[in-house]
Protein backbone atom coordinates (compact mmCIF):
# COMPACT_ATOMS: atom_id res chain seq x y z
CA UNK A 1 0.00 0.00 0.00
CA UNK A 2 1.37 2.92 -1.05
CA UNK A 3 1.82 6.43 1.43
CA UNK A 4 -0.78 8.46 1.84
CA UNK A 5 0.17 12.19 0.51
CA UNK A 6 -2.24 15.20 -0.28
CA UNK A 7 -3.29 16.37 -3.97
CA UNK A 8 -2.81 19.76 -4.22
CA UNK A 9 -5.98 20.32 -5.44
CA UNK A 10 -7.85 18.79 -2.82
CA UNK A 11 -6.03 21.14 -0.35
CA UNK A 12 -6.76 23.93 -1.95
CA UNK A 13 -10.51 22.55 -2.45
CA UNK A 14 -10.71 22.22 1.37
CA UNK A 15 -9.53 25.89 2.01
CA UNK A 16 -12.34 26.95 -0.80
CA UNK A 17 -14.78 25.54 1.66
CA UNK A 18 -13.89 27.54 4.08
CA UNK A 19 -13.53 30.58 2.00
CA UNK A 20 -10.01 30.68 2.11
CA UNK A 21 -9.12 32.62 -1.75
CA UNK A 22 -6.02 34.53 -1.19
CA UNK A 23 -2.48 32.96 -0.85
CA UNK A 24 0.50 34.75 -0.75
CA UNK A 25 4.18 33.66 0.58
CA UNK A 26 7.97 33.12 -0.53
CA UNK A 27 8.99 29.18 -1.92
CA UNK A 28 10.16 26.64 -0.01
CA UNK A 29 11.15 23.14 -1.27
CA UNK A 30 8.99 20.86 1.37
CA UNK A 31 6.12 23.05 -0.39
CA UNK A 32 6.54 22.74 -3.92
CA UNK A 33 4.33 21.24 -5.13
CA UNK A 34 1.62 23.33 -4.15
CA UNK A 35 3.27 26.52 -4.99
CA UNK A 36 3.81 25.46 -8.39
CA UNK A 37 -0.02 24.49 -8.45
CA UNK A 38 -1.01 28.23 -7.08
CA UNK A 39 0.83 29.72 -9.69
CA UNK A 40 -0.67 27.64 -12.40
CA UNK A 41 -4.13 28.01 -11.20
CA UNK A 42 -4.65 30.65 -8.95
CA UNK A 43 -4.34 33.62 -10.97
CA UNK A 44 -3.93 36.95 -9.51
CA UNK A 45 -5.67 35.61 -6.26
CA UNK A 46 -1.75 34.44 -5.66
CA UNK A 47 1.18 36.81 -5.10
CA UNK A 48 4.65 35.14 -4.76
CA UNK A 49 5.90 38.31 -2.07
CA UNK A 50 9.42 39.66 -1.55
CA UNK A 51 9.66 38.21 2.20
CA UNK A 52 7.79 36.65 4.66
CA UNK A 53 6.82 39.90 6.26
CA UNK A 54 5.68 41.63 3.09
CA UNK A 55 3.25 38.46 2.81
CA UNK A 56 2.10 39.18 6.40
CA UNK A 57 1.26 42.12 4.83
CA UNK A 58 -0.36 41.63 2.04
CA UNK A 59 -2.38 39.36 3.90
CA UNK A 60 -3.73 41.64 6.49
CA UNK A 61 -4.21 43.82 3.62
CA UNK A 62 -6.83 40.94 1.69
CA UNK A 63 -8.66 40.41 5.37
CA UNK A 64 -9.36 44.41 5.62
CA UNK A 65 -10.94 44.55 2.26
CA UNK A 66 -12.91 41.50 2.06
CA UNK A 67 -13.06 39.95 5.97
CA UNK A 68 -11.58 36.50 4.71
CA UNK A 69 -8.96 34.40 6.17
CA UNK A 70 -6.05 34.21 3.67
CA UNK A 71 -2.98 31.55 3.29
CA UNK A 72 0.48 32.81 3.79
CA UNK A 73 3.18 30.04 2.98
CA UNK A 74 6.72 29.99 3.64
CA UNK A 75 9.70 28.02 4.87
CA UNK A 76 10.56 27.79 8.46
CA UNK A 77 13.54 30.09 7.83
CA UNK A 78 10.88 32.86 6.92
CA UNK A 79 9.33 33.28 10.34
CA UNK A 80 12.18 35.49 11.88
CA UNK A 81 10.59 38.03 8.69
CA UNK A 82 7.44 36.90 9.90
CA UNK A 83 7.47 37.82 13.39
CA UNK A 84 7.56 41.64 13.16
CA UNK A 85 4.08 41.82 11.61
CA UNK A 86 2.43 39.17 13.36
CA UNK A 87 3.36 40.33 16.54
CA UNK A 88 3.42 43.98 16.26
CA UNK A 89 0.39 43.91 13.51
CA UNK A 90 -1.74 40.37 13.61
CA UNK A 91 -2.07 39.64 16.94
CA UNK A 92 -5.31 39.30 18.94
CA UNK A 93 -3.67 42.46 21.42
CA UNK A 94 -3.02 44.75 18.22
CA UNK A 95 -5.37 44.69 15.13
CA UNK A 96 -6.35 40.96 15.68
CA UNK A 97 -6.58 39.71 12.06
CA UNK A 98 -7.04 36.34 10.93
CA UNK A 99 -4.75 34.11 8.43
CA UNK A 100 -3.63 30.79 7.77
CA UNK A 101 -0.22 30.05 7.78
CA UNK A 102 1.30 27.08 6.19
CA UNK A 103 5.03 26.85 6.90
CA UNK A 104 7.72 23.95 6.03
CA UNK A 105 9.64 22.04 8.24
CA UNK A 106 13.19 22.14 7.78
CA UNK A 107 15.53 20.57 10.32
CA UNK A 108 12.83 19.19 11.91
CA UNK A 109 14.06 17.36 15.08
CA UNK A 110 15.14 13.84 14.48
CA UNK A 111 15.63 14.46 10.59
CA UNK A 112 18.95 15.40 8.95
CA UNK A 113 18.83 18.03 7.33
CA UNK A 114 21.61 21.45 6.62
CA UNK A 115 23.36 23.14 9.82
CA UNK A 116 21.64 26.27 8.93
CA UNK A 117 18.57 24.17 8.98
CA UNK A 118 19.18 22.55 12.31
CA UNK A 119 18.61 25.29 14.94
CA UNK A 120 15.52 26.85 13.09
CA UNK A 121 14.13 23.30 12.90
CA UNK A 122 14.58 22.91 16.48
CA UNK A 123 12.81 26.29 17.70
CA UNK A 124 10.16 26.12 15.29
CA UNK A 125 7.54 25.28 17.83
CA UNK A 126 8.63 26.83 20.13
CA UNK A 127 8.32 30.21 18.25
CA UNK A 128 4.71 29.56 17.04
CA UNK A 129 3.82 28.98 20.73
CA UNK A 130 5.71 31.68 22.29
CA UNK A 131 3.70 34.27 19.65
CA UNK A 132 0.55 32.26 20.79
CA UNK A 133 -0.09 30.92 18.08
CA UNK A 134 -2.19 27.68 17.66
CA UNK A 135 -0.63 25.29 15.63
CA UNK A 136 -1.10 21.54 14.03
CA UNK A 137 1.20 19.13 11.85
CA UNK A 138 -0.37 18.51 8.58
CA UNK A 139 -0.72 14.97 8.51
CA UNK A 140 -0.05 13.55 5.21
CA UNK A 141 -3.45 11.47 5.62
CA UNK A 142 -5.72 13.34 3.62
CA UNK A 143 -9.19 13.09 6.41
CA UNK A 144 -6.74 13.48 9.26
CA UNK A 145 -4.93 16.99 6.98
CA UNK A 146 -9.01 18.52 6.58
CA UNK A 147 -9.40 18.00 9.99
CA UNK A 148 -6.41 20.13 11.02
CA UNK A 149 -7.03 22.39 8.43
CA UNK A 150 -11.23 22.92 8.80
CA UNK A 151 -10.49 23.42 12.71
CA UNK A 152 -7.55 25.95 12.43
CA UNK A 153 -9.54 27.95 9.79
CA UNK A 154 -12.45 28.24 12.09
CA UNK A 155 -9.79 29.35 15.28
CA UNK A 156 -8.66 31.78 12.95
CA UNK A 157 -12.12 33.18 11.93
CA UNK A 158 -13.63 32.85 15.23
CA UNK A 159 -10.69 34.83 17.49
CA UNK A 160 -9.24 36.72 14.48
CA UNK A 161 -5.83 35.22 14.60
CA UNK A 162 -3.18 33.68 13.07
CA UNK A 163 -2.93 30.30 13.16
CA UNK A 164 -0.41 27.27 11.94
CA UNK A 165 -0.01 24.28 9.72
CA UNK A 166 3.65 22.73 9.45
CA UNK A 167 4.38 21.04 7.02
CA UNK A 168 6.14 17.83 6.79
CA UNK A 169 8.94 16.76 2.99
CA UNK A 170 6.36 14.28 1.44
CA UNK A 171 3.78 15.41 2.98
CA UNK A 172 2.09 16.98 -0.59
CA UNK A 173 1.63 14.63 -3.93
CA UNK A 174 3.75 15.80 -6.41
CA UNK A 175 2.46 18.30 -9.32
CA UNK A 176 3.68 18.63 -12.71
CA UNK A 177 4.01 22.42 -13.39
CA UNK A 178 3.10 24.48 -16.47
CA UNK A 179 6.86 25.85 -17.68
CA UNK A 180 7.51 28.61 -15.77
CA UNK A 181 8.88 31.89 -17.50
CA UNK A 182 12.19 32.60 -18.33
CA UNK A 183 14.69 34.54 -19.84
CA UNK A 184 17.10 32.43 -23.06
CA UNK A 185 19.94 33.41 -21.98
CA UNK A 186 23.53 31.43 -22.53
CA UNK A 187 24.81 30.70 -19.62
CA UNK A 188 24.40 28.84 -17.03
CA UNK A 189 24.86 30.27 -13.37
CA UNK A 190 27.87 28.15 -12.65
CA UNK A 191 29.80 29.24 -15.69
CA UNK A 192 29.02 33.09 -14.81
CA UNK A 193 30.49 32.01 -11.18
CA UNK A 194 33.80 30.40 -12.32
CA UNK A 195 34.02 33.11 -14.85
CA UNK A 196 33.99 35.95 -12.42
CA UNK A 197 36.19 34.17 -9.69
CA UNK A 198 38.96 33.35 -12.33
CA UNK A 199 39.15 37.56 -12.80
CA UNK A 200 39.50 38.26 -9.18
CA UNK A 201 43.05 38.84 -7.16
CA UNK A 202 43.97 36.56 -4.64
CA UNK A 203 43.19 39.35 -1.46
CA UNK A 204 39.91 39.80 -3.26
CA UNK A 205 36.70 38.79 -0.48
CA UNK A 206 33.64 36.64 -1.75
CA UNK A 207 30.57 36.91 0.13
CA UNK A 208 28.11 34.07 -1.58
CA UNK A 209 24.34 34.43 -1.04
CA UNK A 210 22.39 31.45 0.48
CA UNK A 211 21.31 28.37 -1.71
CA UNK A 212 22.61 27.26 -4.99
CA UNK A 213 25.41 30.10 -5.59
CA UNK A 214 27.23 29.23 -2.55
CA UNK A 215 27.31 25.59 -3.54
CA UNK A 216 28.33 26.36 -6.99
CA UNK A 217 31.28 28.70 -5.60
CA UNK A 218 32.58 26.10 -3.16
CA UNK A 219 32.40 23.04 -5.71
CA UNK A 220 34.60 25.86 -8.55
CA UNK A 221 37.18 25.79 -5.70
CA UNK A 222 37.48 22.27 -5.44
CA UNK A 223 37.86 21.91 -9.21
CA UNK A 224 40.61 24.40 -9.29
CA UNK A 225 42.36 22.70 -5.92
CA UNK A 226 42.24 25.91 -4.15
CA UNK A 227 40.94 26.57 -0.91
CA UNK A 228 37.63 28.26 0.14
CA UNK A 229 39.19 30.59 2.71
CA UNK A 230 38.49 33.34 0.37
CA UNK A 231 35.03 33.08 0.41
CA UNK A 232 32.03 33.62 2.92
CA UNK A 233 29.19 31.65 2.16
CA UNK A 234 25.72 32.53 3.65
CA UNK A 235 24.05 29.73 4.13
CA UNK A 236 20.96 30.84 5.75
CA UNK A 237 20.29 34.16 5.92
CA UNK A 238 18.65 34.96 2.49
CA UNK A 239 18.95 38.54 1.37
CA UNK A 240 21.50 39.76 3.40
CA UNK A 241 24.69 38.54 2.38
CA UNK A 242 24.93 42.43 0.62
CA UNK A 243 24.81 43.89 4.13
CA UNK A 244 27.60 41.31 5.40
CA UNK A 245 29.93 42.61 2.01
CA UNK A 246 29.53 45.95 3.15
CA UNK A 247 30.34 45.01 7.17
CA UNK A 248 33.50 44.18 5.70
CA UNK A 249 34.21 46.47 3.53
CA UNK A 250 33.95 49.06 5.40
CA UNK A 251 36.37 47.29 8.08
CA UNK A 252 38.84 46.44 5.59
CA UNK A 253 38.68 49.15 3.25
CA UNK A 254 42.73 48.22 1.44
CA UNK A 255 40.33 44.58 0.33
CA UNK A 256 37.94 44.19 -2.89
CA UNK A 257 34.96 42.76 -1.55
CA UNK A 258 32.95 41.60 -4.10
CA UNK A 259 29.15 39.85 -2.94
CA UNK A 260 27.62 37.39 -5.39
CA UNK A 261 23.39 37.51 -4.97
CA UNK A 262 20.88 36.28 -6.69
CA UNK A 263 17.76 37.64 -7.69
CA UNK A 264 15.21 36.42 -5.21
CA UNK A 265 18.21 37.43 -2.52
CA UNK A 266 17.99 40.78 -3.57
CA UNK A 267 14.52 41.03 -3.92
CA UNK A 268 13.85 39.43 -0.63
CA UNK A 269 15.56 42.85 1.29
CA UNK A 270 16.67 45.31 -1.61
CA UNK A 271 16.22 48.28 1.08
CA UNK A 272 19.85 46.82 1.66
CA UNK A 273 21.02 48.06 -1.68
CA UNK A 274 19.95 51.95 -0.37
CA UNK A 275 22.15 51.53 2.39
CA UNK A 276 25.22 50.35 0.68
CA UNK A 277 24.48 52.83 -1.79
CA UNK A 278 24.73 55.72 0.43
CA UNK A 279 28.03 54.14 2.38
CA UNK A 280 30.08 55.13 -0.62
CA UNK A 281 31.88 52.14 -0.03
CA UNK A 282 34.34 52.14 -2.94
CA UNK A 283 35.72 48.40 -2.92
CA UNK A 284 32.32 47.20 -2.78
CA UNK A 285 31.21 45.08 -5.81
CA UNK A 286 27.86 43.60 -6.39
CA UNK A 287 27.54 40.88 -8.65
CA UNK A 288 24.04 39.63 -9.42
CA UNK A 289 23.37 36.50 -10.88
CA UNK A 290 19.56 36.88 -12.45
CA UNK A 291 17.81 34.14 -13.75
CA UNK A 292 14.64 35.26 -13.05
CA UNK A 293 13.28 31.89 -10.27
CA UNK A 294 14.09 30.55 -6.79
CA UNK A 295 16.07 28.25 -8.26
CA UNK A 296 17.37 26.91 -4.83
CA UNK A 297 13.74 25.84 -4.07
CA UNK A 298 12.22 25.09 -6.74
CA UNK A 299 12.48 27.13 -9.81
CA UNK A 300 9.31 29.46 -9.18
CA UNK A 301 9.17 32.92 -10.73
CA UNK A 302 10.61 35.95 -9.20
CA UNK A 303 10.19 39.45 -10.12
CA UNK A 304 13.53 39.41 -11.57
CA UNK A 305 13.51 39.92 -15.31
CA UNK A 306 10.64 42.37 -14.91
CA UNK A 307 12.58 44.95 -12.71
CA UNK A 308 16.35 46.68 -13.75
CA UNK A 309 18.59 45.96 -10.86
CA UNK A 310 21.25 48.07 -12.48
CA UNK A 311 18.68 51.19 -12.59
CA UNK A 312 17.78 50.70 -8.71
CA UNK A 313 21.53 50.06 -8.19
CA UNK A 314 22.17 53.91 -10.09
CA UNK A 315 19.57 55.06 -8.23
CA UNK A 316 20.73 54.32 -4.99
CA UNK A 317 24.19 56.09 -5.50
CA UNK A 318 25.71 53.11 -6.89
CA UNK A 319 28.55 54.63 -8.89
CA UNK A 320 28.60 52.07 -11.72
CA UNK A 321 25.69 49.89 -12.87
CA UNK A 322 26.43 47.13 -15.96
CA UNK A 323 23.90 44.32 -17.23
CA UNK A 324 25.65 41.40 -19.36
CA UNK A 325 24.15 38.49 -21.50
CA UNK A 326 27.18 36.75 -22.57
CA UNK A 327 29.97 34.68 -21.51
CA UNK A 328 32.22 36.87 -23.95
CA UNK A 329 31.66 40.53 -21.87
CA UNK A 330 31.75 38.93 -18.67
CA UNK A 331 36.14 39.27 -18.35
CA UNK A 332 36.11 42.58 -19.52
CA UNK A 333 33.39 44.27 -17.34
CA UNK A 334 34.73 42.24 -14.43
CA UNK A 335 37.71 43.86 -15.12
CA UNK A 336 35.96 47.33 -15.23
CA UNK A 337 33.78 46.22 -11.99
CA UNK A 338 37.30 45.86 -10.10
CA UNK A 339 38.67 49.29 -11.33
CA UNK A 340 35.73 50.98 -10.75
CA UNK A 341 35.38 53.11 -7.78
CA UNK A 342 31.91 51.38 -5.65
CA UNK A 343 29.88 51.18 -4.64
CA UNK A 344 29.31 49.43 -8.25
CA UNK A 345 27.21 46.38 -9.96
CA UNK A 346 27.00 44.06 -12.36
CA UNK A 347 24.21 41.59 -13.10
CA UNK A 348 24.64 38.86 -15.21
CA UNK A 349 21.52 37.06 -16.93
CA UNK A 350 22.00 33.60 -16.36
CA UNK A 351 20.00 30.39 -17.33
CA UNK A 352 17.47 28.92 -14.36
CA UNK A 353 18.71 25.08 -13.02
CA UNK A 354 21.58 23.70 -11.69
CA UNK A 355 22.88 20.65 -12.00
CA UNK A 356 21.84 17.43 -9.93
CA UNK A 357 24.86 16.20 -8.40
CA UNK A 358 25.41 19.58 -7.60
CA UNK A 359 27.42 19.01 -3.69
CA UNK A 360 27.23 20.88 -0.85
CA UNK A 361 30.27 22.79 1.16
CA UNK A 362 32.43 19.59 3.12
CA UNK A 363 33.49 21.74 6.08
CA UNK A 364 31.07 23.51 8.96
CA UNK A 365 30.10 26.68 8.67
CA UNK A 366 32.43 27.48 12.11
CA UNK A 367 35.58 25.87 9.59
CA UNK A 368 34.31 28.40 7.20
CA UNK A 369 34.12 31.40 9.27
CA UNK A 370 37.40 30.35 10.96
CA UNK A 371 39.28 30.47 7.59
CA UNK A 372 37.45 33.20 6.06
CA UNK A 373 38.29 35.47 9.23
CA UNK A 374 42.21 34.31 9.11
CA UNK A 375 42.26 34.94 5.51
CA UNK A 376 41.16 39.03 6.00
CA UNK A 377 43.23 39.10 8.98
CA UNK A 378 46.61 38.18 6.98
Amino acid sequence: MSESKIPCEDFLGWLAARDVDFYTGVPDSLLKPLCFYLADNAGDKHVLAANEGGAVALACGYHLATGKVPLVYMQNSGQGNAVNPLLSLADPDVYSIPMLLLIGWRGEPGTKDEPQHVKQGKVTVSLLEEMGLPWRVLDAEPEAAQRSVDELVAIAAAENRPVALLVRKGTFASYKANDQPSGDFEMTREKAIELVAAQLDDRDAIVATTGHISRELCEYRARNDQGHQRDFLTVGAMGHASQIAMGIALAKPDRQVFCLDGDGAMLMHMGGTAIVGVSEAANFKHVILNNGVHGSVGGMTTAGLRVSFTKIAKACNYTEAWRVEHADDITEKVAELRAAKGPAMLEIMVQKGARVDLGRPKTSPIENKTAFKEFLSD
